[in-house]
């Protein structure tokens, strides 16, 4: 169950993606605005991240689930029935914002009800479905979409969500204490504290800048491939999964070497990767070589060392204070999704996709590299 409802919230986040043109031709609206219903998806991802820890703790897991459950599938079902792109991108905001609980509350039900050992196991898998949900969107939504039209994308996740509110009403059982009321003004000294860190706050607009950023490309991309380099709309699954396994193979090498190299050398040599693969990718549209094996190879490059700063910059951020890690998560995940959300915005700017996902990609990475390395001075706490 815990699989199911944190796979809702990342498998929606780009499932629509290679719908997009489809959808923009049926509701007359243009690529600007149809990237919105990606950009304020992945907002409604970064405030719910803020919202449902506190509420779970006064209210107890299973309520806070129920409730973020049940406006992902009424969000859901107006997504489906929209006549108009305002109402499609209102109601993808709402169904991010109800995905986001289990996103955020799967992994405290782990940490509530198993042993250390035992929640380390249990949460690897949790993160292998954060990373495989986007992996396997693009090629759901391009199946449905190619096989039985565009709305099949959201009637999906409407399901899904409808499924998931049952499966956490019948079945889910409470696994934590409930508080009864929510400490607002410790979590606002706890925030306080984290936003006046210059070290928290380059870690996390560091972090952001160098793995979010990637939504930029992935939202622009069947407009490139599509519509830019005359490629079927059914191979942009495709070119978009490959992008996953490079961030998978950063991960694991990141395990494998963390130890022998350091988090701190490790994650600048990942974010130098990052910005060189931003950098070619702007080059090679101003110059016109753009393909897709030339565009393919420097967005490979860049999510290559996304996998690698990723989790090095999460573990920097939440070791600054050891007394507010949940709320540094917390307020991490809001400034990833945030950037993330716009990137995706900015990249939709103007009539050429790709110059517009490079540039993106581009100043991003320059902007996280210089973040990255603000922190690093203004950090107290030892790091290898």
């Amino acid at each position: 169950m815990l699989v199911m409802i944190t796979l809702a919230g990342t498998l929606a986040m780009h499932i629509f993606v290679p719908a997009l043109p489809i959808a923009g031709e049926a509701l007359h609206a243009d690529s600007t605005r149809m990237q919105l219903t990606i950009s304020l998806y992945i907002l409604g991802l970064a405030l719910g991240q803020l919202f449902y820890g506190p509420l779970s703790d006064a209210l107890g897991r299973r309520p806070a689930l129920m409730l973020g459950m049940a406006i992902y599938s009424i969000a859901g079902v107006v997504a489906w029935r929209a006549q108009s792109v305002e109402m499609l991108i209102g109601a993808r905001f709402f169904q991010a914002f109800g995905g986001c609980a289990g996103l955020a509350l799967g992994r405290a039900m782990i940490r509530d009800t198993a042993a250390p050992d035992r929640a380390v196991q249990r949460l690897a898998v949790l993160n292998l479905v954060v990373a495989i949900g986007p992996a396997m969107a693009p090629l759901i939504g391009s199946l449905l979409t190619s096989t039985l039209g565009w709305r099949t994308v959201l009637l999906a996740l409407c399901l899904m969500g409808v499924g998931n509110l049952l499966f956490v009403w019948r079945l889910m059982p409470e696994t934590a204490q409930a508080t009864g009321r929510i400490n607002l003004p410790n979590l606002a000294h706890e925030y306080r504290t984290l936003l006046r860190s210059p070290a928290f706050i380059g870690y996390a607009i560091g972090g952001g800048c160098v793995t979010t950023a990637m939504f930029a490309f992935v939202a622009s991309a069947p407009f490139i491939f599509v519509e830019q380099l005359g490629k079927p709309a059914s191979h942009v699954a495709y070119y978009l999964s490959l992008l996953i396994l490079s961030i998978s193979l950063g991960n694991f090498i990141t395990n494998r070497t963390i130890h022998r190299i350091g988090l701190v050398r490790l994650m600048l040599a990942a974010s130098l990767l990052s910005l060189t693969g931003g950098i070619s990718m702007l080059v090679i549209v101003l110059a016109g070589w753009a393909s897709v094996v030339t565009l393919e190879v420097s967005v490979l490059l860049f999510t290559f060392g996304v996998g690698m700063t990723g989790p090095t910059a999460l573990t920097l951020a939440v070791s600054i204070n050891p007394k507010v890690v949940g709320s540094a998560a917390g307020l991490y995940g809001f400034a990833q999704m945030g950037i993330g959300a716009l990137c995706t915005a900015l990249a939709g700017l103007g009539d050429n996709p790709a110059l517009g996902a490079a540039m993106v990609l581009a100043a991003a990475a320059v902007i996280g590299q210089f973040a990255l390395r603000v922190a690093l001075r203004f950090d107290s706490q030892p790091h290898r």
